[in-house]
């Protein structure tokens, strides 16, 4: 049987229902192409700056990248324990500490993931099957969908409402039911750039409490904030004992491909994303994770500093998106930026991104790509571009866009 006639079947397999939980997914059964590599074909053909894909074109810092070399040069080259490296089980664990107050047993409650996607995947397959609902706020990263739709439950969203892009409480309790169990949440959020409120996140827990559901929260952007202090979940009243903390090396220090993700929570909920995640990769990135612990414990002085040197790329970008037309939706934290086309007449931005590689030299995502059907319609003309590139090439993608009213 060809992939693509299990369609006709009448039961979908573990990839088709992936595939159609990340918008994948043809009317025949078959695979789509990913926004993300379409937009970097795209990108490559016309030599475009991809400001589409998330990724910093910078090193992280040096005294991380030596100790990964002299890790791997001295024989850390094996299977790491299942759970993570100690010392960096412990550097996590000193790091929800000192940053949140948060005590962590590193020996039951914390374990280390080849990144936070794998210990998102883990987690929602720990919790959720078949009859089941996982609920997160739209747009949502497209890894969720995916992971949910390979699970077997159903996927249920709430909107975040713009200007400011917090969740809509009223539809969040409308959403909630006694089949939820697990609400993800992305704070701060990818891709809209949104720090959610205390008042929603409270509500968030209480409605989960409520319920009896599992918090899996993907806080991998939590150090680059710009205007208010990150809120993790856990430090909320009553959120402990019901939710698993995500959060991850790359984006903190600029090392995305070492993949090295962690998660910390209750031992019970721990032990359950353990046994999941045992069978997904067992360990990775030997060398990678004491360079990481290193990284954990560098001094307060780094921490202010990504976040200003990013908060300088975000306001050069963003003062270009201005001038080329667009509405900006400045971001509280990440390194995206929202704009609105349509103050350009622009009303299909799927459209749009196809087309400004080869129209103007830059490329971005469309956000309706992170969206269900009735999502992508509210967010049709909204794309999506990343600031964490090097400043010169930032001024570079400012300048090409300047002549896009120009050239629509």
């Amino acid at each position: 049987m060809e992939p693509n006639q299990a369609a006709f079947t009448g039961q979908l397999s573990g990839w088709q229902r992936t595939a159609r939980g990340a918008n994948l997914l043809s009317p025949d059964g078959g695979l789509g192409t990913v926004i993300f590599e379409e937009i970097t074909a795209l990108a490559g053909q016309h030599g475009a700056i991809n400001l589409g894909q998330g990724y910093p074109d910078e090193d992280g810092p040096e005294l991380l990248l030596n100790a990964a070399r002299e890790n791997i040069a001295s024989g850390m080259n094996q299977y790491a324990p299942g759970r993570g490296l100690p010392v960096l089980r412990e550097a996590i664990a000193a790091h929800q500490q000192r940053f949140y107050g948060l005590p962590v047993d590193p020996e039951r409650e914390v374990v280390v993931s080849t990144g936070a996607t794998e210990a998102i995947a883990a987690s929602i397959l720990a919790f959720a099957g078949p009859g089941d609902e996982v609920l997160t706020f739209e747009p949502f990263y497209d890894s969720y969908g995916a992971i949910i739709g390979l699970s077997g439950a159903r996927h249920t969203t709430v909107p975040l409402v713009g200007p400011d892009y917090q969740p809509d409480l009223e539809a969040l309790e409308a959403a909630m039911s006694d089949r939820t169990r697990v609400i993800v949440v992305n704070n701060p959020h990818n891709p809209m750039g949104a720090m959610f409120t205390r008042e929603s996140l409270v509500r968030v827990v209480e409605l989960a409490g409520r319920y009896g559901a599992v918090i899996v929260t993907d806080e991998v952007y939590e150090h680059l904030t710009f205007a208010a202090t990150h809120i993790p979940v856990a430090t909320l009243p009553g959120a402990w004992e019901r939710t698993v903390t995500i959060s991850s090396a790359g984006k903190t220090f600029s090392v995305t491909g070492w993949k090295i993700g962690w998660l910390t929570g209750p031992a019970g909920l721990v032990d359950a994303v353990r046994s999941v995640k045992s069978f997904l990769s067992y360990s990775s990135g030997t060398p990678f994770q004491g360079a990481v612990a290193l990284g954990l414990g560098l001094e307060d002085s780094f921490y202010r500093s990504i976040a200003d040197s990013l908060r300088c790329r975000r306001d050069l970008l963003g003062e270009g998106l201005r001038a080329a037309g667009f509405d900006v939706f400045t971001p509280q934290a990440t390194y995206f930026t929202v704009v609105d086309a349509a103050p350009l007449g622009v009303t299909d931005a799927i459209a749009l991104a196809r087309r400004l590689p080869e129209l103007i030299g830059v490329a971005a995502i469309p956000v309706a790509m992170f969206c269900h059907e009735e999502g992508a319609r509210r967010t049709r003309s909204l794309l999506r571009f990343a600031f964490c590139k090097k400043e010169g090439v930032l001024a570079d993608a400012v300048q090409r866009l300047s002549s896009l009213r120009d050239r629509l």
